[in-house]
């Protein structure tokens, strides 16, 4: 498996959320933005609302692992935001990995 280069910054993410492009889906919300390295970068995140730690851990590990699936995949130059919602904790990584390749696969960053 490739490994993931992971947004870390607060401004990458605000970048994100404010100039990218932003897919809605009740489980996952996506925002994707051009970046200028050329590979394709990952950041996610999990409010207070999923819940307790254990299952917002739980949501990344689901959700990391759905993107490294689509990695040989998607567009790289852009940047990949994640941000798990409520009803994402009692989904499993499948349903995750659907909705993730719909959503990028509807704005055009999948084949």
């Amino acid at each position: 498996m490739p490994k993931l280069c992971v947004l870390k910054e607060n401004k990458e993410f605000r970048g994100a959320y404010y100039r990218g492009k932003a897919l809605v889906h009740p489980i996952l919300i996506t925002y994707v933005r051009k970046n200028r390295y050329g590979v394709a970068r990952v950041g996610i995140t999990t409010g207070k609302k999923v819940g307790k730690a254990v299952q917002r851990n739980r949501c990344r590990r689901i959700i990391r692992e759905a993107f490294r699936q689509l990695l040989p995949e998607v567009k790289s130059g852009y940047d990949y935001v994640f941000v798990a919602r409520a009803s994402t904790v009692s989904k499993t990584s499948t349903d995750v990995h659907r909705v993730m390749r719909e959503q990028l696969k509807k704005a055009g960053f999948l084949p």
